[in-house]
């Protein structure tokens, strides 16, 4: 009963802070960068920097990627997460890339634009006083794909982008991502025998990236299964992947309008986060739980 009225009291301080600090505009600051450009198609970076931010410093970042089955989507989804993580100290960056629903493309134009936006936040890193070597990409969903494809496929690469710069993120924070592109996997009907160079799962080799997964157990669309097995195969490459199954939740549980999983998976980034040393101090909005 103790511990239920601790996790209560956190959530709603957490929430009331959150809500604060986007009615007053005073948390981060935001700005809109171009990173790509298309023909016609501009492709934009949201971009909160950290609170308190000193151009003397650098900083971790991490790059978000929305979810839609590579169909649609908004920016728009990952903003809670994009402020909270400025507020904890990293510059934080949500990614448009193109979707069927808007410019008419194929999941691989989508893969593709990923790339894009890491490449231009490594290659332009002293711009947004970014440390390098601490490069994290997330995502749910179809967005949890494009996170883990940019660290796992070499395939998909954009001619015009300067391809000596690594696409490869540091970590990965992966939401009910659609990890399996295979036959019977998401996607499998748009991306065909293709899966073979653009699902991670097939794709998993030694140095990737240390990740931490979270799914629901009733996800409709990533098999419990199918996240058990990517967990086996990344320690058989003996790269770290931590699975948090939450009991009961369906595809998208994870969202800020789901408050409490939103809280719950938040919390457990960050504490993943300063596990790699990439964060310090205490998980929570203003350093406190």
């Amino acid at each position: 009963k103790e511990e239920k009225s601790k996790s209560l009291k956190t959530l709603l301080i957490t929430t009331v802070l959150v809500l604060l600090f986007e009615s007053c505009g005073i948390a981060q600051s935001k700005q809109q960068v171009l990173y790509k450009q298309v023909d016609t198609i501009s492709l934009y970076l949201d971009v909160y920097s950290p609170v308190g931010f000193n151009s003397d410093s650098l900083y971790p970042g991490i790059i978000f990627f929305f979810g839609g089955g590579w169909n649609g989507g908004s920016v728009q989804q990952f903003k809670p997460h994009a402020k909270y993580f400025a507020e904890r100290g990293m510059v934080c960056f949500l990614a448009d890339y193109r979707v069927k629903s808007r410019q008419g493309t194929s999941p691989f134009e989508s893969l593709k634009d990923a790339k894009s936006a890491i490449r231009f936040v490594r290659e332009n890193a002293s711009e947004f006083n970014i440390d390098t070597s601490r490069i994290v990409a997330s995502g749910g969903s179809a967005g949890g794909h494009l996170a883990a494809a940019t660290a796992l496929v070499t395939a998909f690469n954009e001619k015009t982008d300067n391809l000596s710069v690594s696409c490869i993120p540091n970590a990965l924070v992966l939401f009910n991502p659609a990890i399996d592109n295979g036959p019977g996997g998401l996607g499998y009907d748009r991306i065909g025998n293709l899966y073979k160079d653009f699902s991670p799962l097939h794709n998993i080799m030694k140095g990737a990236p240390p990740t931490i997964f979270f799914l629901g157990t009733k996800d409709d669309l990533i098999p419990v299964e199918t996240a058990q097995y990517y967990k086996t195969v990344m320690e058989k490459v003996e790269s770290r992947c931590d699975l948090h199954l939450y009991e009961g939740e369906g595809h998208g549980f994870f969202n800020y309008r789901s408050i409490d999983n939103y809280h719950k998976t938040l919390l457990e980034a960050d504490r993943f986060l300063i596990s790699l040393g990439y964060l310090s101090g205490e998980p929570g909005v203003g350093g406190k739980e």
